[in-house]
């Protein structure tokens, strides 16, 4: 059994305002022994890259062939449900549970109408009988802007608005971190974490764990008549034409009446700022085409309204598994990144390991050795 630190970390910085940085202040200052409200460091705003982007789909177990992903899954999905509870999920940022569908959308011509279909989705968006893939008992979703910023408040985290330059280490531990434009001097801290996506590896002390980006794009409409519009998340097959790349979209209906659409993503280095990413035109289109595919509520000329066209980048690692843990050799420097696709989903988790990590010096909520960034350094 391994024991509990004699003196836990007082100051404990955060960088990052992502759904990870969120989820990790909130579970450090909830703690029941040892409670520590950090400090967090964000570029521009809390949730304003792909955690403000994202769909906000949650699964218990679609992780199934990848146990220690399985683990993390599970422990989270329940975190997620306790949060609700607690945060008053519902309303504050959508948390519902959803049934979910796979459909094969057809070449041309009709497809075959389904009981399973919602009555808003096109009986001609369906080549097969559509396929259930979950139902609420296992499927959920939230709106992963409004949970980021829900968390972070409920954390009372102080947030700092400025760039993280480097972390500063003294002798094999981790001092503090140096901030852009305060002249050099040093936040001074006794556990720094690294929630940065897939801006994690550009500093000098993670560059060697290989987080790389993931850019995607998504489209957010307003049906003309939201209330029709009931909770089923789709998860498509679609070729737009014979011999075309063969697309995923995902459908995420949300309870404001909002439907989310994403699926056109490729590996691009992500910029240096979020706030300048920039949309392609190409994508944006392709997606409002499916959309109309999908339903005729969501097509603009039936007067669907256009509440967002977005891109975000998401990190990834070389093994598609989440990097979280101390990082070798900088005692009291953590990371906590490379969720891929399921960063909302298990955020939750990671940032209850990670408190408990730095606070009790061993993870419960799960076990975090197949996520230890040692797996890379140690190539």
């Amino acid at each position: 059994m391994a024991a509990t630190p004699a003196d836990p970390p007082r100051r404990v910085v955060i960088c990052g305002g992502g759904v990870v940085g969120a989820c990790t202040a909130y579970f450090l200052s909830t703690h029941a022994a040892a409670p520590t409200v950090p400090t967090l460091f964000e570029k521009c705003a809390p949730a304003c890259a792909a955690s403000g982007k994202a769909g906000g789909f949650l699964a218990l177990d679609w992780c199934e062939f990848t146990p220690p992903l399985l683990a993390l899954a599970r422990a989270s999905f329940a975190l997620h449900h306790r949060l609700a509870a607690t945060l008053d999920g519902a309303t504050a940022y959508g948390f519902r549970p959803v049934h979910t569908l796979s459909i094969c959308a057809p070449e041309t011509g009709p497809g075959s109408p389904h009981p399973l279909l919602p009555a808003w989705v096109n009986p001609a968006a369906s080549a097969a009988p559509p396929r259930e893939l979950s139902t609420p008992d296992t499927t959920a979703q939230v709106h992963p802007g409004l949970f980021t910023k829900a968390v972070l408040a409920a954390s009372g985290a102080d947030v700092v608005i400025g760039e993280v330059e480097r972390v500063v280490v003294r002798d094999g531990r981790v001092a503090g971190v140096a901030v852009k434009g305060r002249d050099g001097s040093v936040v001074e801290a006794d556990a720094v974490v690294l929630a940065l996506g897939p801006w994690t590896s550009r500093l000098e002390v993670t560059r060697d764990l290989g987080v790389s980006a993931l850019k995607g794009h998504s489209i957010v409409l307003r049906p003309r008549e939201p209330e029709k519009i009931t909770p089923h998340a789709l998860f498509f097959s679609y070729q737009p034409e014979p011999g075309a790349k063969m697309l995923s979209p995902e459908v995420y209906p949300r309870p404001t009446g909002e439907v989310y659409i994403s699926g056109i993503n490729k590996d691009e280095d992500a910029p240096d700022d979020p706030a300048t990413s920039t949309i392609e035109l190409d994508a944006i289109a392709m997606l409002h085409k499916i959309a109309g595919k999908v339903s005729s509520h969501l097509k603009t000329e039936e007067g669907a309204e256009v509440v967002v066209e977005q891109v975000c980048y998401r990190p990834w690692t070389t093994d598609r598994l989440p990097i979280i843990g101390e990082l070798p050799g900088v005692k009291g420097c953590y990371v906590a990144t490379g969720h891929g696709r399921w960063g909302i989903l298990n955020a939750p988790a990671t940032g209850a390991a990670l408190a408990e990590l730095i606070l009790n010096g061993k993870a419960k909520t799960v076990d975090l050795a197949p996520f230890s960034p040692g797996r890379f350094l140690n190539r």
